[in-house]
């Protein structure tokens, strides 16, 4: 508990003990009215205040106005114990609900704590500590043994362990060496790292995902955006109808009928009305289950961007994916060189070269096979040709490495290959060199991932990519995916989401799964964009609605089920509210309900709903 609550708690225990004393106290008249004027101010005090300022603002009809009136009514009516129980129960729930919203705000502050407060810098053969916002890109930052990664960049010198688990929510450390990439966020387990940093720190993972999960509360759901109004006109009802109750009755009684008005039994009845008729529950209990739901998912490295995102992912049916760095790991390695005109060195040679501008994971694995240092000199005109390939001058020799689409570009007939894996075909000086077989490992959990997703009542599996149709339709075999479409572009990828989204139904949602920055379009054109945080790129992660930080696929299935269990609790709390107020509220009108159950249709049904939202923050085993 903090300080608040166990300031609340300890008020509650003093009037609960209050009451109990001056139910033994035999005493009558202004005396007892005094007394128990004693616990009901230590109780209530608070909520009394934020009524007489919701009256100043013109802010009238909150749950403190409905507590305020009810109570002091019951007081006026000579029904002490009734009045401070009432206020009594009530804070016993608000400090249920206060202890529900620290616990899932636990769980997103143990994400939180990532943020580095320092980076060390070497000065003069001394560590400095500076500001991670002060640092440059290119600077070299130390990082010892059990500190945090302030900035992303590359390993110079050491290597260590890495725990990762704040990111991923997997507590399995990661080995590093020299020349690896390293992500801010991380904490550094054993070795000493000198890392040169690649991004500014704004710019950095840890200072995305801190953005992401400040702004999630932002973008609500349509079930909180109900709750809202629902709330906003129907308070105002409540205490209107609760007027009529009583004082209509009364007049009926004593105008049309004759009859004593009994004022007391129906002013009674209406302050009944007004303590069962509190919407806290809905209004508390809805936004939390979301809330939790966020929370539990941003523990197990799934990090939702808000609320109403969890509301799409759940009715999710269909499911599309890119390949490579999403389904496949997006390590390429050169496997073979066929039908070479020249040595197989110089074809790698002039290939790795004429690729040497380009990041793209084929690229660096020509690169890594050519194994020597690339001097950059050598190579002039690069020009780069969307979903084909490139074209370099190298040594002043015309140098073409792309696909068939290439080749077919640059009129030269080329050779098809028959194993499976990426093709490089490779033209020099105007002429067909052969082609270079580059392979991609598939991801260990993708299989597994496609048969849960199956399970968690995913209907289509689709998959996207700019590879070749062989080689897409092998990995799609392999994995169990229903449907593939190969040797797109990025406007063919989302042509092809445009056409999916026009096949299913309006309550059906689709998501698609992308980790490269020509899958910005796509992610932002689906129904719901999931993104892999790790290695996936900035533009993707900012376009995307969820983002995965360890980039395995088998959380696409548990993020769907995380985001089912928050819907199930938040309509279970939206059916048993209504239901249990609708009767109560019937039963307090014709003068059946009394005060006591009254408590129990206001801060029983919060209490009860309060606990079932705290179930969403329970995901690990989902």
């Amino acid at each position: 508990m903090n300080k608040k609550q166990k300031k609340v708690f300890t008020r509650i225990i003093i009037a609960f003990a209050l009451i109990i004393i001056l139910k033994w106290i035999p005493v009558e008249g202004y005396v007892r009215f005094a007394l128990y004027m004693v616990p009901y101010l230590v109780i209530g005090y608070d909520i009394l205040r934020k009524a007489g300022k919701g009256i100043l603002n013109r802010q009238v009809f909150d749950e403190n106005f409905l507590m305020a009136v009810a109570t002091v009514g019951a007081i006026a009516l000579g029904d002490y114990t009734e009045g401070v129980s009432v206020m009594l129960f009530y804070q016993i729930g608000e400090l249920f609900q206060s202890y529900a919203v620290g616990k899932s705000r636990r769980n997103i502050s143990e994400l939180m704590d990532i943020r580095p407060d320092y980076a060390n810098i070497e000065k003069d053969g001394q560590l400095e500590q500076v500001d991670p916002d002060e640092v440059e890109v290119g600077t070299t930052i130390v990082v010892q043994s059990g500190e945090k990664v302030p900035i992303d960049g590359v390993i110079l010198e050491g290597s260590s362990t890495l725990n990762t688990s704040a990111l991923t929510g997997e507590s399995l450390p990661r080995e590093v060496k020299a020349g690896d990439e390293i992500i801010s966020g991380c904490i550094n387990m054993t070795g000493v790292l000198k890392i040169c940093t690649t991004k500014e720190f704004g710019e950095s993972t840890v200072s995305k995902i801190l953005e992401l999960v400040e702004n999630s509360s932002s973008r609500k759901s349509r079930s909180e955006n109900f709750i809202s109004k629902f709330a906003k006109y129907y308070t105002p009802a409540v205490c209107y109808g609760a007027l009529a109750l009583a004082v209509l009755p009364p007049l009926v009684r004593m105008i049309a009928l004759g009859l004593a008005p009994e004022w007391g039994d129906w002013i009674y009845r209406a302050l009944t009305f007004l303590v069962i008729s509190c919407p806290c529950a809905l209004v508390i209990s809805i936004p939390l289950s979301f809330f939790a739901g966020i929370g539990g998912a941003s523990n197990q490295g799934i990090l939702v961007k808000g609320s109403n995102y969890l509301e799409t992912l759940a009715s999710t049916k269909c499911v599309v994916f890119d390949k490579t760095g999403t389904m496949t790991q997006g390590v390429f390695e050169v496997s073979g060189v066929h039908h070479n005109e020249m040595d197989a060195e110089k074809l790698l040679e002039y290939a790795a070269l004429a690729e040497c501008s380009s990041s793209h994971p084929i690229s660096k694995s020509l690169q890594k096979a050519y194994g020597k240092s690339i001097d950059r000199n050598r190579v002039t005109d690069i020009e780069e040709i969307g979903g084909n390939g490139v074209t370099a001058k190298v040594d002043g020799i015309l140098v073409a490495a792309g696909n068939v689409k290439l080749m077919k570009k640059l009129g030269i007939s080329y050779m098809d290959c028959h194993s499976v894996g990426t093709i490089v075909h490779m033209a020099v000086d105007g002429k067909y060199a052969g082609h270079i077989l580059i392979s991609d490992l598939i991801k260990p959990h993708a299989a597994q991932a496609i048969a849960e997703l199956k399970r968690a009542g995913v209907k289509k599996t689709v998959m996207l990519t700019g590879d070749a149709k062989n080689v897409a339709e092998q990995v799609a075999e392999e994995l169990g995916i229903q449907e593939v479409h190969s040797e797109l572009l990025p406007a063919d990828k989302v042509a092809k989401v445009e056409e999916l989204l026009k096949q299913k139904t309006e309550k059906e949602k689709l998501a698609f799964v992308g980790d490269g920055i020509n899958d910005a379009p796509v992610l932002s054109r689906a129904d719901i964009g999931i993104a892999m945080g790790a290695l996936g790129s900035d533009a993707a992660i900012e376009a995307a609605d969820i983002v995965l930080m360890d980039d395995d696929p088998l959380k696409i299935a548990k993020a769907i089920k995380i985001a089912r269990k928050c819907i199930r609790i938040v309509y279970q709390n939206i059916y048993f509210a209504l239901g249990i107020k609708g009767i109560c509220l019937l039963l307090g009108a014709i003068g059946v309900a009394n005060m006591w159950m009254a408590i129990f249709a206001d801060v029983g049904v919060m209490v009860i709903a309060v606990l079932n939202a705290i179930r969403a923050l329970f995901v690990k085993n989902i």
